[in-house]
């Protein structure tokens, strides 16, 4: 190898590791903001009622559009913590609690203001809708 290689080799390195931290601090720092809570029939009521503004995700495992819409949850748990707080419901687990609501597709997206139901979403939709629409179905603040 010869002395420009070994630079190049070298620079690539740096530039590959530098990258691989930044990139590593940056999710944990997502990480640490965003929370999506599992929610169950054992956990569901209480969670709804004790928050102002909840998004529950209803999905499941095998379902595609679920899980090309769980980073976009991810993503907007991260941007409206404090003032939202997101919830995941798995419809195979939880028949009880997908039949009370009325989920006959998924994913499907609920909006409780002060425990109770205000909105739903169907479907996996752009990010920008859904922002869209947990805007519109936001209480006031305080």
């Amino acid at each position: 190898m010869d002395e420009l290689e070994r630079i190049r080799m070298k620079k690539l390195k740096e530039l590959m590791s530098k990258f691989s931290k930044n990139s590593r601090s940056a999710e944990s720092e997502t990480q640490k903001t965003a929370r999506v809570v599992e929610l169950d029939f054992t956990n569901f009521d209480s969670f709804v009622s004790s928050n102002q503004n909840v998004v529950v995700d209803f999905w499941a495992e095998w379902c595609g559009p679920c899980r090309m819409l769980s980073p976009v949850i991810k993503e907007l748990a991260a941007e409206y913590a404090g003032r939202v707080e997101f919830a995941k419901v798995n419809v195979d687990e939880n028949e009880v609690l997908a039949a009370r609501f009325g989920i006959s597709a998924i994913p499907a997206l609920i909006f409780f203001r002060s425990g109770n139901p205000v909105d739903m979403l169907v479907g996996a939709l752009p990010k920008a809708e859904i922002k869209a629409w947990i805007e519109r179905n936001m209480g006031p603040v305080g």
